[in-house]
């Protein structure tokens, strides 16, 4: 596997995959056939993340090859991310006690030789030691192998889901907070309260093809419990009206502003705002800081070719916002710091996708697939 940081590259995996493999994803899309058999599921989650291919358009150019009908579990996939985001925006502080849990829990598994051998895919579990060496060496795991793995180390391995959580965000390119935190989450049981997913020998076996084999786990086990619960937090996503002379400032979530909405304001001036890993709670790897340091270069080239001023700035640079507009960069640790500078006034603007999508996050995720239609139509 080989994700390069560019909206070229990006575009054409989501070209060569909607037109040769879409037409199996929902039947396929199950199956882990390894790292070097990926054509069953699109692997854009990466560019997706960082916003080089937008939600919008990537369900507009499935939908320009088959109906929703034969798309539908796609395009579902790809609004779970909408979704998560959204969630966790009305519930902001389960991101807040999230990390205030895994500072406690670092310094009392930093000599734990259970969660050494994990993360060093040293454990007597041949296919969980495989994707701890696929998640550094590719930064990315199927869905399916996310799931198991999770379930392993929580359940199997008996280890924190915060540090599992941790490790997953330090490698993969397409983590974020809120699919991330709230995935781990629910495998534990605690997302939907009482309602754990356990991993098991036959369906692993059968859903990668039988790579694996005497695949020993603790198939029984209760779910996690959590004492606190979060009421949802009303938010009103609405941008001010945009003045001209305005900077913009623009994070890791929005590298194809070429595209956007926003490009037909007059700003002043472009600012892309990186987050290095002094600045995190979490410190990524080597490798997923650099990814991210790549799309922000090819962000900005893709800018200056269109004749638009921009720089690359640390958020750590940021001194004084007051002539600027932030394109707002979701719950995690970029806003954290913003909120930590305690600016007398940000402004946020918001993508419309976001803005339309979050009303229906309030409840579960069936309940929000109902207005999925609802939200395709609006933006197609």
């Amino acid at each position: 596997m080989n994700f390069k940081p560019s909206r070229t590259f990006a575009e054409e995996l989501m070209n060569e995959f909607i037109e040769n493999n879409l037409v199996n994803y929902s039947k396929l899309r199950n199956f882990d056939y390894g790292p070097d058999k990926r054509s069953n599921v699109s692997c854009l989650s990466p560019y997706v993340t960082h916003g080089v291919i937008s939600e919008v358009e990537l369900i507009k150019k499935s939908l320009n090859k088959y109906s929703f009908v034969k798309n539908e579990k796609f395009i579902q996939e790809i609004m779970w991310r909408t979704f998560w985001k959204g969630w966790i925006e009305l519930r902001p502080d389960v991101w807040t006690d999230y990390l205030l849990e895994l500072n406690q829990i670092r310094d009392k598994y930093k000599n734990d030789q259970d969660y050494k051998k994990a993360v060093e895919g040293s454990t007597e579990i041949q296919c969980f030691n495989e994707w701890v060496g696929e998640l550094k060496e590719n930064n990315y795991l199927h869905n399916h192998a996310r799931m198991w793995f999770a379930s392993i180390w929580i359940f199997t391995l008996e280890l924190p889901w915060q540090l599992g959580a941790e490790f997953f965000m330090q490698h993969l390119y397409d983590g974020d907070p809120a699919s991330n935190t709230l995935g781990w989450r629910w495998v534990a049981g605690i997302q939907t309260q009482g309602k754990n997913y356990l991993a098991s020998e036959w369906n692993i076996k059968k859903f990668t093809d039988n790579r694996f084999k005497n695949i020993k786990l603790k198939e029984n086990a209760s779910p996690k419990k959590v004492e606190k619960f979060y009421p949802i937090i009303k938010k009103n996503f609405i941008n001010p009206d945009i003045e001209e002379g305005k900077n913009l400032l623009v994070f890791e979530n929005s590298l194809s502003l070429e595209l956007s909405e926003l490009i037909n304001n007059k700003f002043n001036k472009i600012k892309l705002i990186t987050n290095q890993n002094q600045n995190r709670k979490i410190k990524l790897s080597e490798k997923t800081m650099n990814f991210k340091t790549q799309l922000f270069e090819d962000q900005k080239k893709r800018l200056k070719d269109k004749s638009i001023e921009c720089e690359i700035l640390d958020v750590s640079e940021i001194e004084d916002i007051a002539d600027s507009y932030l394109l707002y960069p979701t719950v995690g640790e970029t806003l954290d710091y913003i909120d930590s500078k305690k600016f007398s006034e940000v402004k946020f603007l918001y993508r419309e996708l976001d803005q339309f999508s979050w009303q229906y996050c309030n409840k579960g995720f069936f309940n929000f697939k109902n207005y999925i239609p609802k939200i395709i139509q609006k933006f197609n």
